[in-house]
């Protein structure tokens, strides 16, 4: 492992958000509620469907997971950021990084297969609903959202490995308030090429295959809404995948930017600042999503309140 060659460089400084320290107070409030939010929302989430029998259906196992997965995401670069705002300082190891770096983007892998599998849910639902109760089994639920989990973190270990054979010989400052692998690569002093083609090749089809699931189920979904004769059939149809489809698209519009490109060394500030929306906002929009646009989770959330 090249790492062992790097021993000038065992520790990184991440860089964050460089400014006063007005700015850095602000930044660390604001990531600070972010996260309660994030946390006590899906904690919430996960609970009420453990507590009503109503909600124990596929959609809302489904449901649960991304809420589980949405608390570990944040929490494999929130709680780091919080405290290099608060210190100033943002060192963090060479280990550390890496295994920041592997479950960062493990779980965001694992948020495509995710996403994908409830918009396979959903089809079902809506397009083949006298045969959802038969095909979607809790054994069928069980195995999507394993896979979901098991090529989310099989799917980083060939850039990982990779990342573990580079030196790093420049400048120990990561421009980034977590270990993203663009800015993380440009310190290493190795051909970091492979690596480049590995993480590039890898975005491109969990981005593109999970998105042609999703594209191709709501493809199938809006036919057989607009063939719905009444206006309130079809805004009940569209109702029960309104959460999914919002959050689909926030997550989409905010990762295939981050992902899909080409060359690590181009705007790392740009970079740096639409990752926030992924990593600190999108976690903290899902519970209030899925809330407020979903009659079921609404009514469960009610009836939790007024038997306090």
């Amino acid at each position: 492992m090249a790492w062992g060659r790097s021993q000038n460089l065992s520790t990184f400084i991440l860089l964050g958000f460089p400014g006063p320290r007005g700015l850095q107070t602000w930044l660390f409030l604001l990531f600070l509620v972010a996260y309660v939010l994030t946390v006590a929302g899906n904690l919430a989430i996960i609970s009420l469907v453990g507590a009503h029998r109503r909600l124990q259906t596929p959609m809302y196992f489904f449901l649960c997971n991304l809420s589980f997965l949405e608390i570990w995401f944040t929490t494999a670069c929130v709680p780091k950021a919080l405290a290099t705002f608060a210190s100033h300082s943002g060192a963090i190891s060479l280990a550390g990084c890496a295994a920041q770096m592997y479950f960062v983007f493990s779980l965001g892998c694992t948020e495509y297969f995710l996403l994908a599998a409830m918009a396979y849910d959903r089809y079902l639902a809506i397009c083949l609903p006298l045969r959802y109760g038969s095909t979607m089994t809790p054994g069928l639920s069980a195995r999507l959202a394993l896979g979901s989990w098991l090529c989310g973190f099989s799917a980083i270990t060939v850039p990982a490995a990779l990342i573990a054979r580079l030196s790093f010989c420049r400048s120990h400052v990561i421009n980034h308030f977590f270990c993203d692998i663009a800015p993380w690569i440009v310190l290493s002093c190795s051909d970091t090429r492979g690596v480049e083609l590995a993480a590039f090749g890898i975005a491109f089809c969990v981005i593109l295959g999970s998105c042609f699931v999703t594209l191709l189920s709501y493809a199938y979904i809006v036919a057989t809404i607009i063939r719905i004769p009444s206006a309130r059939g079809r805004h009940r149809a569209f109702s029960t995948c309104s959460s999914h489809l919002t959050v689909v698209l926030i997550w989409y519009g905010s990762t295939i930017f981050l992902h899909v490109r080409t060359s690590v060394e181009s705007s790392l500030d740009l970079t740096k600042a639409v990752t926030v929306l992924n990593t600190v906002v999108t976690p903290v929009l899902n519970p209030f999503i899925y809330t407020l646009r979903n009659k079921d989770v609404r009514e469960a959330l009610q009836r939790s309140v007024q038997r306090k």
